[in-house]
């Protein structure tokens, strides 16, 4: 089971780099905004209240809706991007222990 990304009693998200493995619905915002171009590729939301953060789940959802939510629909640049980015993530997470296998209790 992954820590939550979202620091107690203060409702901040750690950041993406501090994310216990960046696969987490939180981090996956910040990899898709990326993607979106929403924020710059160096910023990782550290610090960012939960209120900020939905609003740009709120923009990266309004994105993928162009797109039917699938990565397969987006235009070549961005499908290329998208692959460059989750590859560069899933491999950041794995390295940090991240098991793509679900257990009983996620």
């Amino acid at each position: 089971m992954s820590q939550n990304p979202v620091t107690p009693g203060k409702n901040v998200y750690c950041g993406l780099e501090a994310d216990s493995h960046g696969i987490t619905l939180v981090g996956r915002i910040v990899l898709d905004a990326w993607l979106f171009g929403l924020i710059p590729d160096d910023e990782d939301c550290k610090g960012w209240d939960m209120g900020r953060m939905q609003n740009l789940m709120n923009q990266v959802e309004a994105k993928w809706d162009e797109y039917d939510a699938l990565p397969s629909r987006l235009p070549p640049e961005l499908r290329e991007r998208h692959t460059e980015i989750y590859a560069w993530a899933t491999d950041r997470a794995k390295k940090r222990g991240w098991n793509p296998e679900l257990g009983d209790d996620d």
